[in-house]
């Protein structure tokens, strides 16, 4: 018997007790009680500052509801340390159609985990959940306006928000860190902060071999901001998640590092969110329609978020977020960059030329799709890195290439068919408003 199926024959449910809203002065303080019996008890919370919340209007028992559903994304950070086959949900109601909804969030936001725990089950065997709880109503007056703009502190999303500058917005910062805060201030826009705080439990048991693994933050991103817009009466939370999130990371199966990213999500939570919540608040990516490739070209133009803009996660976990120059995030950022800001421009952000580094080179292949995965990692396409590795090498013509440049050049065709200064992908949920910013853009630059 493997550790999967033995965790859950020992731990055969995991309960979604209750969640407490604390009201302070300055902030909601927001608490999530969940137990897996004979093992132990977690108590998770988010805390989301008062400040530049305008809603005077508002609901306690539809902001419970909406607190309800924010638990049922952040309890897939615990369940999946025993992967318990019951979960049961004692403080909401959910329907069937509810149950099938979270189902698939889970099976394919727990993608990458499941593949690299070698876990072969089906989206149906994985959970069974129940609920114990009657259905609540809603009667919700709500007009809201403006919008409301998650920022990462990555290139994409100080993309979204020099399109959008003449726009009444606010950025919504989860765990304010450095590059978020600095690229939120640059704006000029106010901010709504969230602290999201694990419980420490659950660390330890990652330490003494439970399963372990990718989640979906950006389903935890989708729930909460939204709760947010709610709070601060925004129309729009407008995310910034491009093209190539879409492309599985496993080549030739479904499986998505990025799978809450992708344009199959974004529609799959507004339709849950238009069923079950009933108001008048879109979910959609600015930049869904442009590849990273036409993102990178945007950003090259927006020189005051150039030395402040991070992207790295292993960088974040330091005291400061630094470019750490040695992971796929670093050197995709880098190549993606690299037709519009090398040579000079570029190593004034990173602090080096990652293309002269020889032990990238794996990476750099995986970047390529010259391996069986790409990184796990949120990064663009292999025809876009391709693309931009080969017009960097066009632009750097007799003269002496770099490592990696050179390795592609020797290796690999130069791939220049496919134009991607001039795609737009069509399956996105921008409104005409939107869609002309967007195509005004990129016929400009």
């Amino acid at each position: 018997m493997n550790k999967f199926e033995d965790l859950r024959n020992k731990y055969k449910e995991f309960i979604y007790e209750k969640y407490e809203i604390i009201e302070n002065n300055n902030d909601y303080e927001i608490i999530f009680h969940f137990n897996i019996p004979g093992l132990t008890e977690f108590k998770p919370k988010i805390i989301i500052e008062k400040e530049n919340i305008t809603n005077k209007n508002i609901n306690k028992d539809f902001l419970e509801y909406l607190v309800f559903n924010i638990g049922l994304v952040e309890l897939i950070s615990y369940v999946k340390c025993t992967c318990s086959p019951n979960i049961i949900i004692k403080c909401g109601y959910l329907s069937v159609e509810q149950i099938n909804w979270f189902k698939k969030l889970y099976y394919n936001g727990l993608g990458e985990f499941l593949y690299r725990n070698n876990i072969n089950i089906s989206e149906q065997e994985l959970f069974n959940i129940e609920t114990t709880q009657e259905k609540k109503e809603f009667n919700i007056e709500y007009n809201g306006s403006g919008n409301l703009i998650p920022v990462g502190g990555g290139k994409d999303s100080n993309v979204t928000l020099e399109l959008l500058k003449e726009e009444n917005n606010t950025c919504f910062i989860i765990n304010p860190k450095g590059a978020n805060i600095e690229c939120a201030s640059i704006s000029g826009y106010n901010t709504i902060t969230v602290k999201r705080i694990l419980d420490k439990k659950i660390i330890e048991l990652n330490k003494e071999g439970f399963l372990n693994g990718h989640t979906p933050f950006s389903a935890i991103v989708a729930f909460t901001s939204y709760l947010c817009a709610y709070l601060s009466n925004k129309k729009y939370i407008i995310l910034s998640n491009e093209d190539s999130a879409n492309q599985s990371t496993v080549i030739g199966t479904n499986i998505n590092h990025q799978y809450s990213k992708t344009y199959e999500f974004e529609c799959d939570f507004n339709n849950y969110t238009k069923e079950y919540f009933n108001i008048d608040i879109k979910y959609f990516s600015l930049l869904r329609p442009l590849t990273e490739f036409q993102i990178g070209m945007l950003f090259s133009k927006i020189e005051k978020y150039h030395k402040t803009f991070k992207s790295c996660n292993l960088g974040s976990k330091g005291e400061t977020w630094e470019w750490c120059c040695n992971c796929p995030k670093c050197l995709f950022v880098y190549t993606i960059l690299s037709p519009f800001l090398y040579k000079e421009k570029l190593i004034n952000i990173f602090g080096k030329d990652l293309f002269e580094d020889e032990t990238l080179l794996e990476t750099f292949q995986e970047l390529l799709g010259y391996k069986e995965t790409k990184p796990w990692e949120c990064v663009g396409t292999y025809e876009e890195v391709r693309y931009a590795v080969s017009l960097i090498i066009k632009k750097l013509e007799n003269q002496k290439l770099p490592y990696l440049l050179e390795y592609y050049k020797e290796n690999y065709p130069l791939y220049l068919d496919e134009k991607f200064e001039t795609k737009y992908n069509e399956k996105n949920n921008l409104d005409e408003h939107f869609e002309k910013i967007i195509k005004e853009a990129i016929k400009n630059v």
